[in-house]
């Protein structure tokens, strides 16, 4: 029988359609036998039918007729073999993809053939099949909508009783194979966007609903999990981690975007389950206790925990959701000890905290200004000094009572490098999130300036309140009451709701906008002063108090000031120092590269980085070996510097209320005398680089060995033009007297000449690289998320032997001139950029930079 299907026919014919159906009707077993026939003529069968549906219309018209697919049922109750399983589900995926009728899309999904299917018992032991299988389920998601659906549903009173599609497919949502999660999610999404209210209905009552608490049951694991990838990759940090942080990074992101878009589809109900179950089974009892409570016995830590927070707010766009979040913020961390099942372990000492509240004078505003509550911080983990009125929070200073707004809010103080990152991306995303209530932002203390000002005016040009009297006033009666209105209809939410408490201090009744927003500025300006957090996190600071304080106007006071005017005196010296430093021939080049980065980033209108770059710290280095005074070290060191110099620099500048000019201003060179030694060399800007013929008539005669056993002689010279030098080891021109081309140069700066104790006719210098690494793309690269590694350079040496002891001598106060040549016009130019009145008038963006060719010279070795 089957040897005859192989006969010569056309292929895409209606006889050949007809064969096919007539030789399956004959089939009464399946076996090793005839198998290899009926997997073939599924195949073609799928293929005819596709080719009918966009030529011939005859073709479904035959299938319908013969009634094929009661013959596709039975063969495969007749089937032994796993193979035609197989191909049934493929040729049905292929039908059901490529048929654009309607007409027999409606066959295809009626009499309950398409049901059997999806209900018929496979043996998912076998991978492959269950892939099929899947592939089949949401390739009939894809045709469904209000006509289609209703085809595979079972009713009774007008109620959905049954609906084998969706129920079978979320049995496999939380499979072991990423593969499949996706697959059933697509399906579980063209179900809920088809928008039917019978289906709805369906999926959000028991036992279907049960679904989107596994989901967030699910998610849950997955980020326990994510926090041992974090501590993981801290401990033992290579590209094994990284990848396995990575990938679980991204599925954590996808599970929120799933969830976003469950929301999306707009099933009553949807929403309301997702936001209870993701703050009773995840944020409460989890992501908010971890906040402050040993993170050793706890199944998620801080970082991860700050991580998640932001990406809820940012991916799942529930206004429920982000008010509740932010309302939990107001409530103490023993609030949530039920749901944790915890203790508490303390953060800061519970003694940490001495409260002192001044009498108000004659001209305080309220009796809560914000000016009137000094706290002093007794532990502060910080290395710059703290003024003594910075330290702001309530009356009652009991660390059971402390606020998590406050716990974010002290990370700022006493936190690492991380857990400032990721606090200050937590009050950036709030700052960021439309769904976030404005007065809860106002409550909070993060509203910008401007959304104030637009409030108080719309406020005014209304009617409410006082007229000119409340919108020029610095809080309202209305904004306040509003505050006070939202804020307590999520805070009795979160009480009558979830069984979270949350009480003010004594006789208040109500969080006052000023005083916290007072604590944010206060809290920012003292890590601002901090010297032990990376600079890149001190920018992201930056950009959120110019979101704070955009025009830079009156809450931005004295005692705020004076820290920050503190901390740029410090740094303007230290960066002086750098002057005589090993890399002073590029503090210029760096500072002028990172004016304009520190100006983008300030005043970006979002954050520049991800809330996953808290989750991946930048390695800074490769080699483990590197000394600590090493040049790297040392460029690394004046790199951060530099850094911190220019936004501390920068915000003097918009606490004057003036913008921030392009770049800074810059001294032009100075005519280069005739005396000096790179004008008798004849050496321009462009240096000394290889191949250059130079005069020699300071040039000093010696001997170097670059590699073992060959010695070649050299003349040195050391020079400094402008903010630039460099050690040089030409060889004479025969037939030309005093002349010689360059072979060899290097910078000048960090060279450190010594004459060796027991040889004094032999000189060592230091020879750095050419460039910071961090600076050449080349170097650093631009990968993902903790796969840049930065190769560390090793510095190298030059032992140059001299004729006598006094060329050795000469030699050295060379290279000590020059040196002091180039740092006084480094210093001299660098002193323009300090000038805070010359840096506020610098607007002119035809400002010249300065050069950047001469102060990377090229360094053969």
């Amino acid at each position: 029988m089957w040897f005859s299907f192989w006969r010569s026919r056309d292929r895409f014919s209606l006889d050949e359609l007809r064969y096919l159906c007539d030789q399956l009707q004959k089939v009464q077993i399946v076996n090793e036998v005839n198998k290899d026939f009926v997997i073939e003529a599924l195949r073609s069968i799928a293929e005819l039918l596709t080719y009918g549906d966009q030529h011939d219309p005859s073709f479904f018209e035959f299938f319908m007729e013969k009634q094929v697919m009661e013959d596709f049922i039975r063969v495969l109750k007749i089937s032994k073999t796993v193979s035609v399983s197989l191909q049934l589900l493929q040729t049905m995926s292929i039908m059901i993809q490529n048929l654009k009728s309607e007409h027999a899309i409606y066959y295809m999904f009626s009499n309950e053939h398409v049901n059997y299917l999806i209900t018929y018992t496979f043996d998912f032991r076998n991978e492959e099949l269950l892939s099929y299988y899947i592939s089949f389920l949401r390739a009939i998601s894809g045709k469904l909508n209000k006509n289609t659906i209703s085809l595979l549903v079972k009713t009774q009173n007008d109620e959905i009783v049954s609906f084998p599609l969706y129920v079978e497919a979320i049995q496999f949502a939380f499979h072991e194979e990423s593969m499949i999660r996706t697959a059933v999610r697509a399906l579980t999404l063209n179900v809920y966007h088809v928008g039917d209210d019978g289906v709805n209905r369906y999926v959000t009552s028991a036992p279907n609903s049960d679904y989107f608490t596994n989901l967030i049951s699910f998610f849950r694991t997955q980020c326990i999990d994510l926090n041992k990838l974090v501590s993981d990759c801290l401990i033992n940090p290579g590209p094994g981690s990284v990848t396995a942080l990575l990938t679980a990074v991204d599925e954590i992101e996808d599970n929120l975007y799933y969830f976003s878009d469950v929301i999306s589809a707009g099933i009553p109900d949807v929403g309301r389950l997702i936001t209870g179950n993701i703050l009773q089974l995840l944020i409460f009892p989890l992501l908010l206790p971890s906040l402050w409570m040993d993170v050793v016995n706890e199944p998620i830590g801080v970082i991860a925990s700050l991580y998640l927070l932001c990406c809820i707010l940012r991916i799942v766009k529930i206004k429920d959701l982000a008010n509740t979040i932010a309302a939990a913020l107001f409530c103490p961390l023993e609030a949530f000890v039920p749901y944790s099942g915890a203790k508490l372990n303390g953060f800061a000492s519970r003694n940490d905290f001495e409260c002192e509240k001044k009498e108000p004078g004659a001209n305080s505003v309220t009796k809560v200004d914000a000016e009137q509550l000094i706290v002093k911080l007794s532990n502060v983990a910080c290395s710059s000094p703290v003024h003594p009125d910075v330290i702001i929070t309530q009356n009652n200073c009991s660390s059971s009572d402390l606020e998590l707004r406050e716990v974010l809010l002290q990370f700022f103080t006493s936190g690492d490098d991380v857990q400032v990152s990721g606090s200050l991306s937590v009050l950036a995303t709030l700052l960021q999130t439309k769904e976030l209530d404005e007065s809860m932002l106002d409550a909070l203390g993060i509203l910008p300036q401007r959304k104030q000002h637009k409030k108080l005016l719309l406020q005014a040009l209304v009617g409410e309140g006082s007229g000119e009297e409340q919108l020029f006033s610095s809080e309202s009666g209305s904004m306040k009451d509003s505050i006070s209105s939202e804020l307590d209809y999520y805070l009795q939410k979160l009480k009558e709701q979830y069984g979270v408490l949350c009480s003010f201090p004594e006789g208040e009744t109500s969080p006052h906008p000023r005083l916290h927003r007072s604590q944010v500025l206060v809290a920012l300006v003292n890590l601002l002063c901090r010297s032990d957090i990376s600079a890149e996190t001190l920018w992201d600071a930056g950009w959120l108090l110019r979101q704070l304080l955009p025009y830079s106007e009156g809450e931005f006071r004295s005692h705020h000031l004076k820290p920050l005017k503190d901390s740029h005196r410090k740094c303007t010296t230290a960066l002086l120092e750098e002057t005589k430093g090993v890399w002073s021939d590029l503090i210029l080049t760096v500072l002028y590269d990172e004016w304009k980065k520190c100006k983008r980033v300030i005043e970006a209108s979002s954050p520049r980085k991800e809330p996953k770059s808290m989750l991946l710290p930048v390695e800074k280095s490769t080699a483990e070996d590197i000394p600590h005074e090493s040049s790297s070290t040392s460029g690394a060191r004046m790199y951060e510097l530099v850094k911190a110099f220019v936004l501390l620099h920068q915000l003097q500048i918009f606490s004057l209320g003036r913008p921030l000019p392009e770049q800074p201003p810059n001294q032009p060179l100075i005519h280069v005398p005739e005396k000096s030694r790179a004008r008798t060399a004849c050496l321009d800007v462009s240096g000394p680089k290889p191949g250059t013929e130079i005069r020699l008539d300071d040039a000093l005669p010696c001997r170097i060995a670059f590699e073992r056993g060959k010695e070649r002689h050299f003349c040195f010279l050391a020079v400094s033009l402008g903010t630039s030098g460099w050690v040089i080891l030409a060889e004479e021109l025969p037939l030309k007297q005093n002349h010689g081309v360059v072979r060899v140069a290097a910078p000048l700066a960090g060279s450190n000449p010594r004459i060796d104790d027991k040889h004094a006719r032999w000189l060592h210098l230091r020879i750095r690289p050419s460039t910071l690494p961090f600076m050449d793309p080349a170097q650093s690269g631009s990968s993902a998320y903790g796969k840049t590694k930065i190769k560390a350079l090793l510095d190298g040496r030059w032992t140059l032997a001299f004729r006598d002891d006094a060329s050795c001598k000469t030699a050295l106060f060379m290279i000590l001139e020059e040196i002091n040549l180039q740092s006084e016009e480094v210093e001299r130019r660098l002193k323009a950029v300090l000038d805070l009145e010359r840096s506020v008038d610098s607007s002119n963006p035809s400002l010249a930079t300065p050069e950047t060719s001469s102060s990377t010279p090229s360094n053969s070795l």
